[in-house]
């Protein structure tokens, strides 16, 4: 009797699992997230008077740190991207900025210190332009020249859409191809799981809620990408565009993602160096 009448607390347990363990995350790290959220509101005013108040119909943000050559390619297919009406903003998480393009459309700037977390380095970016639509790229992904152009088309056939994303080809460090996540938007099914990658949406800036600023690792579940979605979805509207404008390099170095290979093996090219602590 005792196991009949578990049985269905486990299941409802197993189909809320993201949901619950991002509470618990929150739990955990509240006195984190205020001082955090602080040093964002901190950062957000002091950059942009260094930066002036750039303005475009969408918003590329693009967190970096301390990877140069992955974030050169991610601008440059920003920069190429057949709709033109954007600004593209970079911000580093006090790793240091290669040389980029020399283009009116970039705004490029480093926080003063390291914070070891994309949601908190995003929120700023986020804070520096005004558009109508945002956009997310990692420095280490490409987008083909057309992923802003389909975005845009959606959300303009749909006014009441509050977010977007397309389909991301994943692919192996030699090239080969991993997968295609490629579901359409179901909330149900979020709550168990991931399948919406942060570099394939865009949103409305109004119906943008900010990412969480909890500093998360590999061993951290859920990650950034699921939070902002399922709070992004509670209120309204996302949909699927089921057409491939991301290609996502897996990264065998990934602080935040553990990679495993075909065989389940960890893969791993060097030993991950641990973002600086501060």
């Amino acid at each position: 009797m005792r196991g009949v009448m578990t049985t269905p607390v486990r299941r409802m347990l197993r189909s809320w699992r993201y949901p619950i363990l991002e509470t618990r995350n929150r739990v955990l790290g509240a006195r984190v997230k205020r001082r955090n959220q602080r040093f964002q509101r901190d950062e957000a005013c002091r950059l942009r008077e260094l930066s002036g108040n750039a303005r475009a119909r969408v918003l590329v943000v693009i967190p970096t740190f301390k990877r140069p050559g992955g974030l050169v390619k991610a601008v440059q297919s920003a920069l190429s991207q057949s709709y033109q009406d954007f600004v593209v903003v970079v911000v580093d998480d006090g790793g240091g900025l290669p040389e980029l393009p020399q283009d009116s459309r970039l705004v490029a700037v480093s926080l003063s210190r390291n914070t070891a977390t994309v949601g908190l380095v995003r929120n700023v970016g986020i804070s520096l332009a005004d558009s109508e639509f945002i956009a997310f790229l990692d420095d280490d992904n490409v987008w083909t020249p057309d992923h802003v152009a389909t975005a845009i088309a959606a959300l303009d056939d749909d006014p009441a859409l509050a977010a977007v994303y397309t389909s991301v080809r994943r692919l192996w460090p030699d090239g080969s191809e991993l997968d295609v996540l490629d579901e359409d938007f179901d909330r149900r099914k979020l709550r168990q799981g991931s399948f919406v990658d942060v570099n394939s949406i865009v949103v409305r800036r109004a119906s943008n809620r900010g990412f969480s600023v909890l500093p998360r690792t590999k061993t951290t579940y859920p990650e950034e990408d699921w939070e902002y979605v399922w709070r992004l979805s509670r209120r309204g509207h996302v949909a699927h565009v089921p057409e491939v404008t991301v290609l996502y390099a897996v990264n065998p170095d990934s602080y935040y993602t553990t990679w495993l290979d075909r065989q389940g093996r960890e893969l791993r090219s060097a030993a991950p160096a641990a973002p600086e602590e501060t």
